[in-house]
């Protein structure tokens, strides 16, 4: 049984990114992972595209796999097979559903090796995702080497304490979908003022993949940067004063407690 060979239970898009970015980053092969899903063609189509094994079981997915990552609905887990308790008996099991906490996933997979849970980001479908995870109990170096490769192939990952998922994934999970939200936003203001769709959509696009960079790359405090491009009675700053009257940062905040506090509901369901 190798530490390296992953069998993916869900076959969705962060499944997919998540196979995808393994077999990209190298020292991966396809026939080292496999996946199963449920009656719907997501499974199939990911292993014709990419190779990878199709289970036909949950025997044969857990077979020979050292780790699974649980990669299904949220929701689903109340009616997962009460099989997984037998199968996954000293496994790694990495989860990535968000706000099942690992109380929970004990529950489903009680004699697992190891217990993970993760929030992976939609970046990491190009090697740019940010994960945050915790662990249920210190994890040995080989699990751990095996957590590092497979958030490794996403892009970055941060291990923090269990208690500060929810507020982790309100920031980095849903965060892609914020930033989206305020480039829809750049681009309609450009086209307000102006410009032609296209052009407003790669202004801004291209702006904030740059300014991304930069914050990223100089380990600069944004409101430094921030200044840096601000002068006294110019064009950003009549702009950042609009901002501030509409209290843009008091919306952002309310934005992310908002999606933490939806965090904590789903720890409650079922």
């Amino acid at each position: 049984m190798s530490a390296h060979r992953f069998a993916f239970l869900g076959a969705g898009n962060m499944a997919a990114a998540m196979v995808d970015g393994l077999l990209a980053k190298g020292g991966i092969a396809p026939a080292d992972l496999s996946c199963r899903a449920g009656s719907g063609p997501t499974a199939p189509a990911l292993a014709a595209r990419t190779g990878i094994t199709l289970a036909g079981s949950l025997a044969e997915l857990t077979a020979s796999a050292g780790t699974l990552v649980v990669a299904f609905k949220p929701q689903q887990l109340a009616g997962a097979d009460p099989a997984l308790a037998a199968l996954t008996a000293g496994k790694l099991v990495i989860s990535v559903l968000a706000g099942k906490r690992l109380a929970r996933l004990a529950q489903t997979f009680p004699a697992a090796r190891a217990l993970v849970w993760a929030m992976p980001n939609t970046p990491a479908r190009i090697g740019a995702g940010m994960t945050a995870w915790c662990s249920r109990a210190p994890l040995s170096p080989a699990d751990r080497a095996t957590v590092d490769t497979l958030f490794g192939a996403l892009g970055r990952a941060l291990e923090v304490d269990e208690s500060l998922m929810d507020a982790a994934a309100a920031v980095s999970g849903c965060g892609p979908a914020f930033l989206f939200e305020f480039a829809a936003a750049l681009r309609d203001g450009g086209v307000a003022a102006g410009l032609p769709p296209a052009t407003a959509q790669a202004l801004a696009s291209e702006t904030l993949l740059g300014a991304a960079r930069l914050l990223a790359r100089t380990g600069a405090d944004p409101e430094e940067l921030r200044r840096q491009v601000t002068s006294p009675k110019g064009m950003t700053l009549a702009g950042l004063d609009r901002m501030a009257a509409r209290d843009f940062r008091g919306t952002l905040r309310e934005t992310v407690l908002a999606a933490q506090a939806r965090s904590v509901e789903m720890s409650k369901e079922t």
